[in-house]
This record gives C-alpha cells, sequence and structure tokens, in this order.
C-alpha cells in the first residue's frame, strides 16, 4: 500500500503567545482531491508552509510523499500555487515559467503551452501588464507544468473569471484521474463541492471535522418551507426538538431542522398542507453549521461527520 500523500500527527505552531495551530492529525491518501477549509486565520496557510518545510512545526511531525518536507528530492514532486502569489515583473510569463522549470529540473514544454492554452493565458506578456486574474493564470501553470505528484493550492481560483475556473476544475478531475493528489485550501466552497473527494474543516488551529463531501453536508441544517391551508400551527412546531430559524409569514413557514426529519414530517402530516419544499444541503450549509451554532453564535462543534 502506497504511503498517504501527506500526513500531520500532532501537529502545533505557535508565533510567540499566539497558537496558529494547535495538534493537527491530518492523512490525505493519494490519488484525492482533498478540501482544505476554514476562515481566513484559521490556520490553513499555515500548515501548507510546514508541509511544505518553510516552517518549522512547534509541536508534532509532518509527512509530505512519505518523507519528512525537507527530504531531497521532495520538493522537484510538488507543485505549489500560494496564496499570496509574488511574481518577477522584470520577466514575461513565459520567462518566469521558464525559470520555474529550470529550477525544479526541467519542464515539457508542450505540457506548458497546452495548460497556457487551456487557461486562456498569453505568456508573451510582461508580468507587471497582467491582471490579478492572469497573474493567477501564471500561478496555476506554474504548478501544473511539471505533472507533479502533489499539487498544493492556496486559493488557486481568485480573480479567474468562470470559464477558466471550470476549466480548472477540469484540470483537477484530470489530475485525481491519473493518480495525483491535490490538496486544495479554497474558500470557494462550491468549487471544493464539486470537485473535492474529502474536506478537513479547521477553526482557530484547530480541526472541527473530517470526512467525505457528503457526509459533511448532510451534518447541516436542513432548511425548510412550507405552505398551509390550514393556520401554521407554531406552537406545535417550536416545541419540536432540533427546530429553529423559524418565521410565518401568513400560511408561510420558514424553518431550519438539525436532526431526522421524521418528527417534523409526523406533525406536518397531521395539518392540511399544499406545498413542502426541502433542499438538498451544500458545503456552504455545512461549513456555516460548523462555525455557528442553532443561535448563531460561532463555536458550537456538532463533532465530525460519520
Amino acid at each position: 500500500m502506497s504511503p498517504p500523500a501527506l500526513r500531520c500527527r500532532g501537529l502545533g505552531k505557535r508565533f510567540g503567545a499566539v497558537a496558529a495551530l494547535a495538534a493537527l492529525d491530518l492523512e490525505v491518501a493519494a490519488g484525492q482531491v482533498y478540501g482544505y477549509l476554514g476562515p481566513n486565520g484559521a490556520g490553513k496557510t499555515t500548515t501548507i508552509r510546514i508541509l511544505l518545510g518553510l516552517l518549522a512545526p512547534t509541536t508534532g511531525t509532518a509527512e509530505l510523499l512519505g518523507g519528512r518536507p525537507t527530504y531531497p528530492g521532495a520538493r522537484a514532486r510538488v507543485g505549489y500555487l500560494p496564496g499570496e502569489l509574488r511574481l518577477d515583473d522584470r520577466l514575461t510569463a513565459a520567462e518566469l515559467l521558464e525559470h520555474w522549470g529550470r529550477v525544479r529540473g526541467g519542464v515539457d514544454r508542450r505540457e506548458r503551452a497546452r495548460l497556457c492554452e487551456r487557461l486562456a493565458l498569453d505568456p508573451t506578456r510582461p508580468t507587471r501588464l497582467l491582471s490579478s486574474g492572469n497573474r493567477r493564470k501564471v500561478g496555476l501553470v506554474g504548478a501544473f507544468q511539471s505533472r507533479p505528484d502533489l499539487l498544493i493550492l492556496d486559493e488557486p481560483t481568485g480573480g479567474l473569471d468562470p470559464l477558466v475556473q471550470a476549466e480548472f476544475l477540469r484540470l483537477l478531475d484530470e489530475a485525481r484521474g491519473e493518480g495525483r493528489t491535490v490538496f486544495l485550501s479554497s474558500h470557494v466552497l462550491g468549487e471544493v463541492q464539486r470537485v473535492a473527494d474529502r474536506v478537513a474543516v479547521i477553526r482557530e488551529g484547530r480541526l472541527i471535522s473530517e470526512g467525505r463531501v457528503d457526509a459533511l453536508r448532510h451534518t447541516a441544517r436542513q432548511r425548510i418551507e412550507v405552505w398551509f391551508d390550514d393556520p401554521v400551527p407554531q406552537a406545535e412546531l417550536e416545541r419540536l426538538p432540533g427546530l429553529g430559524d423559524l418565521a410565518v409569514d401568513g400560511p408561510h413557514l420558514s424553518c431550519t431542522m438539525a436532526g431526522p426529519l421524521g418528527p417534523l414530517l409526523a406533525l406536518l402530516g397531521t395539518h392540511a398542507v399544499r406545498s413542502l419544499v426541502v433542499p438538498e444541503p451544500d458545503l456552504e450549509d455545512a461549513f456555516l453549521s460548523l462555525y455557528h451554532g442553532a443561535d448563531g453564535r460561532a463555536g458550537a462543534d456538532p463533532g465530525p461527520p460519520a
């Protein structure tokens, strides 16, 4: 069995009195697209910098492709796109990509040209003249051009237009199909839901949930809308465990439900219901549920998904 692409054990990092990471345990199997989620300041970028050997952990260990992040040859097997990408504005995009390729030991220029075409990047333009979205494309081509075993991408689609975002997601699908691994840190939850196999969520440097995307989605509070022919049985509804955010407007009820829907459906079955809408929960719903308790305050952990 091949080793995991990434592994953290008890990983901690302090900057003075501030704990950026605390006892993080994480494992990413080879050949997966793995989403890494959390708000600004949660510890995502600190994790990535430790995995790349750019920061030393205060406690615990990190492994990259079966060895320590600093082991010889590790960086040659990793494609990295930082969240804050700095480019040498004295060079064209092509010159910069060629330089990155030489640092990594060389790349296939045909692969680079194919990526530039797919991402609609003109590599002959000076980087100082590129928009933020086109600068992001340079970073993406640089990360993908060597066909690395592991891609570590920090907020990869910032500034990209929808067509290029869709092409980027196809690149991720292709990388997974070839057995390569993607560690994807992103605020765009829709793209993570679209492409990730598993997701981890961290808050204030601690892992609060990890699992399959579908399992995480179903930890979310269900949003529910009901239209009645009779008056809304508000008093009965308010007694149901798990029901929250209840709002009544004439015959229309909107609410959220944590846990099984059976008790709510049983109650509705005793009344004249004209219409019922229960949207499928998405990753954004689950993310917000993890960061906010039923009373709307951040900090209530529902626990990891099954």
